[in-house]
């Protein structure tokens, strides 16, 4: 019977209407969100700088939110976040000239019809995340033995490794730099006219944040997580720390190749050097400014941090005199951050009713109920 009255409160679930509406609710709310922008932008009511402060909070955001997986939930301390994101905006342009751009630095030619652009540049960034992936497996393995200040030293070498190979390879013009990429956004914005760069950078933004709420509230997630509380004890529990190390630190840097995509093409130039240490510090900022092991706090952090280098960019080379201040400010009085280790659903609890139910919260309560029911 109390199979049956599971089976029945499950199957209720599934075709309540309200439950449905609860489920819909937050990704129509994003699409129509993205559409409005979109169209904002097309008829220039928003004009080409705030589009650019739209797209960098994005790339940003990125950033941040991956960075705080190993970080944040993860406990580690990884410093050279920005060697990852160089490995994708090198990979992804580089796939993008060879296969849009005629006349590229390349090859020359382009393999295939610059109108296809459309569809191959979203899959150009992804490859570029691939790409960063890899990368980072070389520096996760040998890493699994280490911890804080060790894997401090290794990420901030791996950035250091990263940006200065690519800085002696004449193919992707050294140091010198690579460009070209903006002439792979006007093909696309020739088939169709609208901002691209904006369009892709919103949905990989939804992307990175959604997939990484997922993957935290999985049982991944949670392994992930008892990685910081206590790697031994983890161990005991027979998590496989190692494993976890792996996917935490391979998906972090996935993203911030995607990041890294969006930063090429949105300059449509890079340097090495834009990808120093100085790139990896400002991922750092962001995480702490906004709190380990918060999304939400990841987010709001990239729009604060991307505002207030705006607001402070006439001060020139004073902004990293004064952003590091905000920075030892913030640890001295306020060091969990914006948001601590809170999301937004915990400060304001009725966006609960907009998000679909935890599973793993409703196995909770029916083990509960099952318990009080004995």
């Amino acid at each position: 019977m109390v199979w049956l009255e599971k089976m029945n409160g499950r199957i209720d679930a599934r075709f309540n209407p309200s439950e449905r509406k609860r489920k819909l609710t937050i990704p129509v709310t994003t699409i129509v969100m993205i559409l409005i922008l979109t169209v904002l932008a097309k008829f220039e009511i928003i004009n080409n700088y705030f589009q650019t402060i739209i797209v960098t909070i994005c790339i940003n955001a990125i950033m941040s939110a991956s960075l705080n997986i190993v970080n944040g939930y993860m406990g580690e301390f990884s410093c050279g976040h920005g060697g990852f994101m160089a490995t994708g905006a090198y990979i992804s342009s580089v796939v993008s000239l060879i296969l849009f751009k005629d006349g590229n630095s390349i090859t020359g030619h382009a393999l295939l019809p610059e109108g296809l652009a459309v569809i191959g540049f979203p899959i150009c960034i992804l490859i570029g995340g691939l790409g960063a992936m890899l990368v980072s497996l070389i520096v996760a393995i040998p890493s699994f033995k280490t911890r804080d200040d060790y894997l401090a030293i290794i990420t901030v070498a791996a950035n250091f490794i990263v940006t200065t190979a690519i800085n002696n390879i004449p193919l992707v013009g050294g140091s010198r730099g690579l460009m070209g990429m903006k002439s792979v956004m006007n093909n696309m914005a020739d088939v169709f006219d609208i901002p691209w760069i904006l369009v892709w950078a919103l949905v990989f933004a939804v992307f990175a944040i959604v997939s990484i709420h997922f993957l935290m509230n999985s049982t991944l997630g949670k392994g992930i997580s008892a990685v910081k509380y206590d790697e031994i004890s983890a161990e005991i529990m027979s998590v496989n720390t190692n494993n976890m190390k792996l996917i935490a630190f391979t998906f972090s840097s996935f993203l911030a190749g995607i990041a890294g995509g969006l930063f090429a093409h949105l300059l449509g130039f890079i340097n090495p050097s834009s990808f120093g240490i100085m790139k990896s510090t400002e991922s750092l900022v962001m995480v702490y400014l906004g709190g380990m092991g918060s999304l939400s706090g990841s987010v709001l952090s990239a729009i604060v941090f991307t505002i207030l280098l705006e607001l402070l960019r006439p001060a020139q080379i004073l902004k990293w005199v004064i952003i590091p201040l905000i920075l030892i400010l913030i640890m001295e009085f306020h060091p969990e951050g914006i948001m601590g280790s809170r999301e937004l659903t915990h400060v304001f609890p009725g966006l609960k009713k907009l998000l679909p139910k935890n599973k793993n919260e409703e196995r909770v309560t029916e083990k509960a109920s099952e318990g009080g029911a004995a």
